[in-house]
């Protein structure tokens, strides 16, 4: 796999054609592959991504393998990179199961979180990741269609997959959200996105509130620009040239260097938090 340069600030204009993007296409790859492994955090766990095929997703899933999780990865028809992640899980000595479909469906949602279930014998961290993103110049361009695929995709699948792992998650177990940083300062562009990431927010205080008496933590990752198949196939040749140059740090950001969040989440270090949100965004103050 071709390595890019974490401190890069730009990326080469390119464009792809549709969500959620192909991570081989990328100029330069993202980094999914993180530090050497180090003292193993989640030792005979079970974890499912969705959208676990590549960006974030990818790096979250080769993170946890290293510290013993078996991984089970929804993704919607990206085969080729849910392979090659499930090649970089594998060799962490772990188990990979890769359960192709359509997040926005609930039915999909139930079968895949059995399936993970069927497979493994035990659920013990679900990571709601996946998510799609249309820009449009004016809001009034933004159509119905668009509206509900947004909404069912980013906000209803949380719903969907969150209530069917409930059946299997135990005391001490976790789930873990991705938002955004335009949640918190909104997006002029990303109306329909923001507002999806916003109602995560609210998503991971209230469902943190009423698990807390069963022992079950719920939180969440807010990242700002990261390097990801989701931004080529988003936004212009020239936008993505420029994308996270704006931030304090002035370059977009890895996944592998987000996917430590969701680590920290996930393993028993992070006991005592619960309906809080991590920011990984290059500097921006959100006070979220």
């Amino acid at each position: 796999m071709q390595k890019s340069n974490p401190k890069r600030a730009q990326r080469p204009p390119q464009a792809q054609k549709k969500q959620p993007g192909i991570e081989s296409k990328m100029i330069p790859q993202p980094q999914s592959e993180g530090s050497p492994q180090m003292e193993q955090k989640l030792i005979g766990k079970v974890t499912y991504i969705s959208g676990g095929d590549s960006g974030i997703g990818r790096a979250v899933a080769v993170l946890f393998a290293k510290h013993g999780s078996n991984i089970a990865i929804s993704y919607l028809n990206e085969t080729s990179d849910a392979e090659a992640t499930r090649v970089l899980v594998e060799e962490c000595g772990v188990k990979c199961l890769l359960i192709k479909g359509n997040i926005a469906d609930e039915r999909f949602c139930k079968s895949s979180i059995k399936q993970a279930v069927k497979k493994f014998g035990r659920l013990d961290v679900l990571i709601n990741n996946a998510a799609v993103q249309y820009p449009q110049k004016k809001p009034e361009l933004i159509s119905s269609s668009q509206l509900e695929e947004t909404f069912k995709t980013n906000i209803f699948s949380h719903f969907y997959l969150s209530s069917e792992a409930l059946n299997y998650l135990k005391e001490g177990s976790s789930i873990i959200c991705t938002t955004s940083v335009t949640a918190y300062r909104g997006s002029a562009h990303l109306i329909d996105y923001a507002s999806t990431k916003g109602a995560i927010v609210a998503f991971i205080r209230s469902l943190s509130a009423a698990l807390a008496d069963r022992k079950i933590r719920v939180n969440g990752v807010a990242p700002g620009p990261i390097w990801t198949p989701l931004i080529p196939a988003s936004f212009t040749k020239k936008e993505v040239s420029e994308f996270g140059s704006d931030v304090p740090l002035k370059r977009a950001g890895e996944p592998e260097e987000v996917a430590p969040c969701y680590l920290f989440l996930a393993s028993d270090e992070n006991s005592y938090m619960t309906g809080q949100i991590l920011h990984p965004n290059g500097g921006e103050i959100v006070n979220g």
